[in-house]
This record gives C-alpha cells, structure tokens and sequence, in this order.
C-alpha cells in the first residue's frame, strides 16, 4: 500500500510539473480593481488612498479603487466619503454590513468590483502602489494570471519590520514553500494581483480572516493558473494599529494550508483549471 502510494504522489507532482501555463494575449485587460479592507484606519487612508490614485493616473492605468469599511468604529467611512467627493474619483467605499473580519471584507469587496484583474493591498500604506504597477504589467502586458511579490529575493525590501512578526513570517513561508514544493518565499503577504478568472476559480473562498492571505495564491497554484514573482517593497505601519493578531491566526493558517495540501495531492486534479 505504501508503494501504491508513494506512485500517486510522484504521478500527481509530475503531472503538475509538466502542465503549461496558459499565458494571455497582452492588452487585453479592461479596469484594474483595488480591494481595500479598512478598520479603523482614519489615520492612514488619506496617504494611502492619494498616493495611489496618483500613481495609477500618472501610469494610465483604468481602475477603481474598492475599500471596504470593515465595521471601523473611528471615521474612516467619513473620511472616505471626503476623498471620493473631493479628491478621488474612482474611490469606491463600501460598507462590509458583517459579519466581519479581514477575509470577509476581501471577498465582499471582490463580489461588488468590476475590475477583470483585481490587486489586493492594505490601508495602511505598507504596499507599495509603484509594486501595484508592476503587477499590473505582468498581468496585462505579459499575459500572467496571477502577479505575486516577494520581500524576500533580490531586489525586494522591508522596512521597520517588528523583529517577532519578521522570524514568525520566515518560519511560516520556509514551511509553506517546503510541503507545497513551490518558489516562493511570501506566500503570506496579502498584496499580491490576480485576473478576475482566478478568483472565480478559486471560489468558494473559505477563509474569513488573514489565512484569506493563504488560501487565494496556494488555490491558484495547486489549480494550475500562471504566475510570476516579482521583487516587492514593504514598510511599517505610521498610524494605527496593526490588526493582525499572530496567537489567533495559527491554527487558522494551517487548515488552509493542510486542506490545500490534501487538494494537491489527493484530488485527482478534480479542482484544477
């Protein structure tokens, strides 16, 4: 029996190994969607927000930007009504009525867009919007379905990283790296784009917190759609407070990951593309 199982895994991996990535002709994407879930975040929005509405008109790129308020209880909903009025015309806020929780303000905020690729990035400023760019690039002029960055190769930076989280965050990638066989050492990190293809193939979306973060690129991976990585730039938070709780997220992050492993090798290929 072990013999018989042992030739699965290895049919299985090779059968993953030699899949072709399918590649898209280039230019052929309509409206890049910004989803942005916000709680509590009165105090980094307005940086955020005009940053990356500069750099996106200043890059021509077609977009809107989805944030959704999370059920914050400072004035980030008043705040975002002020920017869409005033400053930015295609901020579109919305109100997650609840339940809540970080995943569930993505997938929210993924059904009400209208974007054919959609990026997912924090309200804190952390993301870079010029990394936003270089997704979108991979996406529409090079074909990729998927568009993920890494902090952590050549070229990528993190700045003012808690030294806690940063040892936490290098352990939980080495392991996702090792039991998925995959290149990518930041697996974890929220920011990372997707052709709106994707996403609908990658649903239903389980995850209602930050294993969402998990769940979207290893789903995409183990069903075969293409992916690049490129190198990525990260900062610490200037306002607010960091809403990530790492006691409460650990079991959370390996479900998903132990229900995407058992997909990957046991499903026959029943879920893929």
């Amino acid at each position: 029996m072990a013999g018989s199982l042992g030739a699965t895994l290895k049919s299985v991996v090779i059968s993953v190994r030699v899949t072709p990535p399918t590649i898209h002709p280039p230019g052929t994407l309509q409206l890049y969607s910004v989803i942005m879930p916000a709680r509590d975040e009165e105090g980094s929005l307005p940086e955020t927000l005009r940053d990356l509405y500069a750099t996106f008109a200043a890059a021509g790129i077609p977009h809107e930007i989805v944030v959704v308020d999370d059920g914050s209880k400072d004035s980030t909903w008043a705040v975002l009504q002020e920017l869409r009025a005033g400053e930015i015309p295609t901020l579109a806020p919305l109100q997650n009525p609840g339940p809540h929780g970080f995943g569930r303000a993505i997938i929210y905020g993924l059904n009400h867009s209208r974007g054919d690729a959609v990026v997912i990035m924090m309200a804190d400023a952390s993301d870079s919007p010029k990394d936003a760019v270089k997704y979108w690039r991979l996406l529409n002029d090079e074909g990729y379905e998927c568009a993920f960055g890494s902090r952590f190769i050549k070229g990528g930076q993190v700045i003012d990283y808690p030294r806690m989280k940063l040892f936490v965050n290098r352990c939980a990638n080495l392991f996702i790296k090792m039991l998925f066989v995959i290149p990518l050492n930041d697996t974890t990190n929220a920011f990372k784009a997707y052709r709106r293809t994707v996403i609908d193939g990658c649903r239903p979306l389980l995850s209602p917190h930050f294993n969402l973060t998990v769940e979207i690129p290893l789903k995409a991976i183990v069903r075969g759609y293409s992916w690049k990585v490129t190198p990525i730039s990260w900062q610490n938070r200037k306002h607010g407070e960091a809403k990530l709780k790492l006691k409460e997220m650990g079991s959370r992050y390996f479900f998903i990951c132990a229900y995407l492993w058992l997909e990957k090798y046991f499903s026959r290929g029943d879920y893929r593309r």
